[in-house]
Parts: structure tokens; C-alpha cells; sequence
């Protein structure tokens, strides 16, 4: 008897062992993971923000191995690559899906309309994060997004643009469908390039005057080498947000405390970022008029003519898709609803008073047509 109760014993703990073992395998689960960034492009650091810390986090289950965009494949590419997953993850930045569906683009920026802290508020509070899965689970994705940049830098050439008179002729380096149109509204061309061409196209006076991201991700760009003057504020894209795209079925296969996890890397990553990016765009702003860039700020009267053009292309794109318009609904209803506290402590509010606003009935009419 005594005999059979050392077996079992030790039957159990062979049990007992695989059990470890088989958890232990599952544990060194890793995801492949590049990014739209090069670099070269001080973005990434968002991306390699939130890697790090979702390793520290996660790494009894999961290790993401990161790699630099263009590396594994070209940043065109990346969006099919976690579709499909060829790869598992990919950070992005949710305009460049545009073509895709419009929706994206609101979820990446906005014209004359959000700052940093209103995506802020919104990712978090206002039901933009489900908004963000519910257009990118239309291509089998979960998104994190985990990155803002506030005010981008406004645009940079060899030519002053000292008003929207200005901008007449002008041919611009742009990004996004939404700020194209308000472009051509006021009279100037859109100009499609990569983030990584800009400089020269500047350099040779293929584009007027260009824009890519924030002061900080700008300087290091070396603009400041190829541009005389510089237009402020950034209208055209009045923050931005970053965010990793993740296969479905790779997302699926995460426990649900993994997946946790990868939630507040992405929190604390956003929060990062904003602060990050600011503390750039304040540096660079420095190093830039030192170097004697001059900076041409837009008169009231003409951000007011931008608000005006930049409802009507809201309205424009709602109308010719039900999606746009229900991020974009979200949007306005946030503003309306946050104003109630927002405008009761100016000057010390964290967003800018509005009272110049798309339709909320045309939005949700654009929405059920």
C-alpha cells in the first residue's frame, strides 16, 4: 500500500510538472511587430514606448520582438500585413488608412477642431475608444491606441505665408483627405508625399512649403536646413493619434489579464507621449529661431475663415459616409457636452472655447441616411 501511494505521488507530480511546462511554453508566446515609422523619424519612439513597457508588463505571456519600419516591409503594407496576420501587430498612425474607409481619418486628427487633451478626454471618456474598435474590427483588428501629439507644426518653406491669401497657388505638402479639401477650399494644391521626402521636396522647390509632425519630430528632420519661414498654427492638423493595430485571432489568443496589460501600456504610453511630444515642440520652437527661421502666425479672422471651411468639409465627408459621420457625431457631441465645464473656468481650462461647431442634426442625418 505504501508502495502504490509513492506511485500516485509521483504520478501527481509528473502531472504537476507537465501542467508547468505546457503553461511555461505558452508563456514564450512572441509577436512580430513593426510600425509605419523609420528611424530616422523620432515617432517611433511612441512605438518603442509602449513595446517596452508592454514587455515589462506582459513578458510572463508575451514578448513583442519591434522592428523599425521599413525593415520587415514597406509602411504602405503594414495594415495588410496585421490583417491577414502575416505579422501581429503594427503601429500606425490611422489616416493613412483613409482610403480604406474616410472614418479613419478623424481617428488619426482633425481639422481645426481637437487639441491633444480633447482626444485625451475622449479616447477615455467619451466612447472614442470603441469607436476605434469598431472601425478597425471591420478589417479584423483590435486597436490600442496609445499615442497623441498636440498642435503639429504648420508649414514650412522658402515661401511666406503670412495669410490665408497666401496659400492662393500654393502647392503643399499634406496628409489626410479631410485637410486636402480644406486646402483646395482656400485656394492652395495638395502635394502627396512620404514623411521621409518632404525635405527634399522642400530642398528643391517641388512644394512650396511643407508639413510633416510636432517642432520636435520636424527639427530632427532637419526642416529647419531647408526652410526660411514657417506658418503657425499647424490648423491642418490640430493633434494626431498613434495607436497599434493587432490581429484579431493573435489578440483573441491572449488571456484576458495579458490583454489588460497591454491596455494600460497604452495608457500610460498616451499619457507619455503628449508630454513627450510637447516638451519637443517646445525645444525645437527654441532651436528653430535661433536659427533664425521666421515664424508667420495666421490672424484670428483667418482661423475663423479655416472653422468655417473645415464644418463644411465635415459635413461634406459625413454625408458620403455613415461611419465618417457617426466619429465625427461623437466628436461635436463631446465638445458640446464638455463645454458645459470647459468655458466655466477659462483661463485655466484645458481646451479651447468653440462656438463655431458642425451640425449635430446634419452629423446624425448624414448618419441614418
Amino acid at each position: 500500500m505504501k508502495a502504490l501511494r509513492t506511485f500516485t505521488l509521483t504520478g501527481l507530480a509528473a502531472g504537476v510538472a507537465l501542467a508547468t511546462l505546457s503553461t511555461t511554453a505558452q508563456a514564450q508566446e512572441e509577436w512580430t511587430m513593426t510600425t509605419t515609422w523609420p528611424d530616422n523619424l523620432d515617432l517611433i519612439q511612441i512605438d518603442r514606448h509602449w513595446v517596452e513597457l508592454a514587455n515589462k508588463l506582459a513578458g510572463d505571456e508575451l514578448t513583442i520582438d519591434f522592428r523599425a519600419g521599413g525593415t520587415l516591409m514597406p509602411g504602405s503594407e503594414v495594415f495588410d500585413a496585421t490583417q491577414t496576420g502575416a505579422i501581429e501587430a503594427a503601429g500606425d498612425w490611422p489616416g493613412y488608412w483613409a482610403g480604406l474607409s474616410p472614418a479613419f481619418s478623424p481617428l488619426a486628427t482633425t481639422t481645426s477642431l481637437f487639441n491633444g487633451v480633447d482626444y485625451l478626454n475622449w479616447i477615455n471618456q467619451w466612447g472614442g475608444w470603441d469607436l476605434y474598435q469598431e472601425v478597425y474590427g471591420e478589417y479584423d483588428m483590435v486597436y490600442l491606441p496609445y499615442g497623441i501629439t498636440n498642435n503639429e507644426s504648420g508649414f514650412m518653406g522658402g515661401t511666406p505665408i503670412e495669410s490665408i491669401a497666401d496659400l492662393e497657388g500654393k502647392r503643399l505638402r499634406l496628409s489626410g483627405r479631410d485637410q486636402g479639401r480644406v486646402l483646395e477650399r482656400l485656394g492652395g494644391s495638395q502635394v502627396t508625399l512620404a514623411g521621409g521626402e518632404v525635405y527634399q521636396a522642400i530642398e528643391r522647390g517641388v512644394i512650396d512649403a511643407g508639413e510633416f509632425s510636432t517642432p520636435g519630430v520636424d527639427y530632427k528632420a532637419g526642416f529647419g536646413e531647408v526652410a526660411d519661414y514657417w506658418s503657425t498654427p499647424g490648423w491642418h492638423q490640430s493633434a494626431s493619434v498613434f495607436g497599434v493595430m493587432i490581429n484579431k485571432d493573435a489578440w483573441d489568443a491572449l488571456s484576458e489579464e495579458t490583454q489588460d496589460k497591454l491596455k494600460i501600456a497604452a495608457e500610460a504610453t498616451m499619457a507619455w507621449s503628449l508630454a513627450w511630444s510637447e516638451r519637443g515642440s517646445t525645444d525645437a520652437t527654441v532651436k528653430f529661431k535661433e536659427d533664425g527661421m521666421t515664424i508667420n502666425q495666421l490672424p484670428e479672422e483667418d482661423l475663423a475663415r479655416i472653422q468655417e471651411v473645415t464644418n463644411e468639409v465635415i459635413l461634406q465627408g459625413a454625408c458620403e459616409d455613415p461611419m465618417h459621420a457617426k466619429v465625427y457625431h461623437s466628436m461635436v457631441s463631446y465638445l458640446e457636452h464638455y463645454a458645459n465645464w470647459r468655458d466655466v473656468t477659462v483661463p485655466f481650462n484645458m481646451s479651447r472655447t468653440m462656438d463655431n461647431l458642425p451640425s449635430l442634426e446634419e452629423l446624425e442625418a448624414c448618419m441614418n441616411q
